[in-house]
């Protein structure tokens, strides 16, 4: 019996995307996307917010179509399907990070980014990333260095 572990999020990027080419015609689109909950305090009336941010990973080959980003700038906001990882390291102070990342199946800009380029139509864009690399964690090799 197959089974799905699938995450969407929904979220506003943090900063613009980055590229980093990789061994073997890989291309691996990174960038974080904070999701806030919003809640108000049963014993005070404020309002409170925490944000969680997550590493995102959209996997293509190389010469794939790259529109995707035009969109992914600061401060859009995506809505986003994945499968999610969490990645433990330590820090130079001996301490231990743990972090969620999520590799990306399917992308779609809710709402672009004001520092999105005027030659680009602010229309919804979505990526199925029918040309990925999807999975791509565990058929290639990936060093600490290429996140």
């Amino acid at each position: 019996m197959a089974t799905v572990f699938e995450t969407r999020l929904i979220g506003n990027l943090g900063k613009d995307a980055t590229v980093r080419k990789m061994d073997r015609g890989v291309i691996a689109i990174n960038f974080p996307v904070a999701h806030n909950k919003n809640w108000r305090d049963k014993k005070t009336g404020e309002s409170r917010t925490k944000t969680t941010w997550v590493n995102c990973t959209i996997w293509k080959k190389e010469g794939s179509n790259m529109r995707i980003l035009d969109f992914l700038k600061s401060g859009a906001l995506v809505e986003l399907l994945g499968t999610p990882y969490a990645k433990a390291y330590q820090q130079e102070d001996g301490s231990i990070k743990t972090e969620i990342r999520l590799n990306i199946a399917k992308t779609n800009i809710l709402r672009s980014s004001k520092n999105i380029s005027s030659n680009t139509s602010e229309d919804e864009f979505n990526d199925n990333n029918n040309d990925e690399v999807y999975g791509g964690i565990d058929d290639y090799t990936l060093n600490e260095d290429d996140f």
